[in-house]
């Protein structure tokens, strides 16, 4: 499908499919016009008064007036100057997401760049050309400065390029595609720079990646429950009701679903069992699980109303004045980066003590320690174990909140910034954290069941068993136990796990 590029309308999804999907894009007549009408006045104002980015200097300069026959080579000079980053390149899928998003802005019509600098983004998505951006110079305002700059490079035919997989000069890149760079006109150095765009960008990806991960924790914590022959008795609906958080009411609902029809779960369901309740790794995960379902809902309407915002400094208003503002301060956005890092990470927490019960003989019900083979001489799944705490830990560090600091720079000029940059980039990893516990925690679960055989797991449990053993083995002597676990990690990266669900009428929310 072909995302029809109008400025307003943007949705997370439409960032996903471009940024992950290489989706082509199209800008609408409507948005050039907005362009179009917005540059008609900055060309009135460039004859008149010195206006911020117009015809001055840029941040603690701002007092400099440029003469008219300086300012592009001063629209070129910030662009060159601002591309300041270092560090190792972040990931295409987040260069597309920036440049989308910049695109978008511009489409809004209120920064004042002709149309044909929004076309040249676009140009570069749709021919795969993906600038290389550094992962450190961002303070998160003004926005992206040093990001969006070496992305911008690439419209001028300068700096670096990923294309068709090979490393190459921008310029080269755009000859093999039949483009041709731009030459940036008054106020343009500062609407290709001057945005939050990558820090959006890469909160609507994380949101993306969250929305797939708090449903497969709903299933592994499922296999766990039926691999540690946990009952199924706290997740029922009248309980959950009695406290009416909305993502506590899903997360059961999906246990519920999940465990229906379960033979190890009715095993031990009558009064022989002298059990009295679960432990809370157990017995809490709709409480744990469904608060990290509200906190990516508060997310996310952060990241739509960013969506919908322009995002720019100074902006150019239909009635014809040019306003300088403090929209490119990342603060909302990194707030909510920040919290999904905090409530994300408890996923991984829970995860870890779930999987820990099933690896320790004295708290497992009659599993072998650490799900081993050959008592003594295998060492079973401990060291995963290990590997999967490891992470848990490190997200305790990931947690601690980027937002709340800030540096000033620009001659004190920008006196107070986000750090909105920093606060998304430690969420990736912690996704990425989570998503590999749950992978631990999945090939865990998935042996526990088996060796509770001739006991049969649910319908859903039992296909999310056979959906690992296709690629990943199950009970045996100790073998490379790396590439198993990585297997299951690039299971939880896909749908498969949903799909397998829908393949025995299993759907979860």
């Amino acid at each position: 499908m072909t995302i029809h590029l109008d400025g307003p309308g943007v949705t997370i999804d439409d960032v996903v499919a471009v940024a992950r999907g290489a989706e082509p894009v199209q800008l609408t007549d409507a948005a050039i016009e907005r362009m179009d009408a917005a540059r008609a006045i900055v060309e009135q104002l460039a004859e008149g008064m010195p206006k911020y980015g117009i015809s001055t200097g840029f941040g603690a300069l701002a007092t400099v007036s440029i003469p008219p026959e300086r300012r592009r080579a001063l629209q070129v000079a910030l662009v060159r100057s601002h591309a300041a980053g270092m560090g190792d390149p972040v990931e295409g899928e987040v260069v597309r997401a920036m440049m989308l998003l910049r695109a978008r802005t511009l489409a809004i019509g209120n920064s004042g760049a002709r149309s044909l600098v929004a076309q040249a983004m676009i140009d570069l998505l749709n021919a795969g050309i993906i600038p290389i951006v550094p992962e450190y110079g961002s303070l998160g305002a003004s926005g992206d400065l040093a990001p969006l700059a070496h992305g911008a490079m690439a419209l001028l035919g300068e700096g670096d390029v990923v294309h068709d997989g090979v490393v190459r000069p921008a310029a080269e890149a755009l000859t093999a595609a039949g483009l041709q760079p731009i030459e940036l006109a008054e106020k343009e150095g500062l609407a290709v720079t001057n945005g939050t765009d990558a820090i959006l960008g890469m909160l609507c990806l994380a949101i993306d990646d969250i929305d797939r991960l708090v449903r497969q924790a709903d299933m592994i914590a499922a296999m766990t429950v039926e691999g540690l022959l946990a009952t199924d008795r706290p997740f029922q609906a009248d309980l959950q009701a009695l406290r009416p958080q909305p993502g506590q009411a899903v997360s059961a609902a999906n246990l519920r679903a999940m465990l229906a029809d379960s033979a190890i779960v009715a095993s031990h369901a009558g009064p022989d069992d002298d059990r009295v309740q679960d432990a809370y790794s157990i017995r809490c995960t709709p409480a744990v699980h469904g608060a990290v379902r509200d906190t990516l809902e508060h997310c996310r309407t952060v990241a739509q109303n960013e969506l919908a915002a322009a995002i720019d400094n100074p902006m150019v208003l239909p009635d014809g004045r040019v306003e300088s503002c403090g929209n490119f301060h990342g603060a909302p956005l990194g707030f909510a980066a920040d919290f999904l890092a905090i409530a994300l990470s408890e996923i991984g927490a829970i995860a870890e003590r779930r999987m820990d019960r099933m690896l320790d003989r004295t708290r497992s019900h009659g599993l072998p320690p650490f799900l081993a083979e050959e008592i003594g001489v295998d060492s079973g799944l401990m060291i995963g174990h290990y590997t999967a705490a490891a992470m848990a830990s490190e997200n305790k560090r990931l947690a601690a909140p980027a937002s709340v600091d800030s540096l000033p720079t620009s001659a004190m000029q920008e006196d107070h910034v986000s750090m909105a940059w920093l606060a998304v980039r430690k969420l990736r990893t912690v996704v990425d954290n989570v998503r590999r516990i749950l992978a631990v925690e999945y090939v865990c679960a998935a042996r526990a069941i088996e060796l509770r055989a001739p006991l049969t797991p649910s319908p859903a449990c039992g296909a999310l068993v056979d959906l690992l053993r296709a690629d990943v083995p199950g009970v045996g002597p100790d073998r490379f136990l790396s590439p198993e676990l990585t297997t299951a990690e690039a299971i939880l990266r896909t749908d498969s796990t949903t799909d397998t669900l829908r393949a025995v009428d299993v759907t979860l929310d």
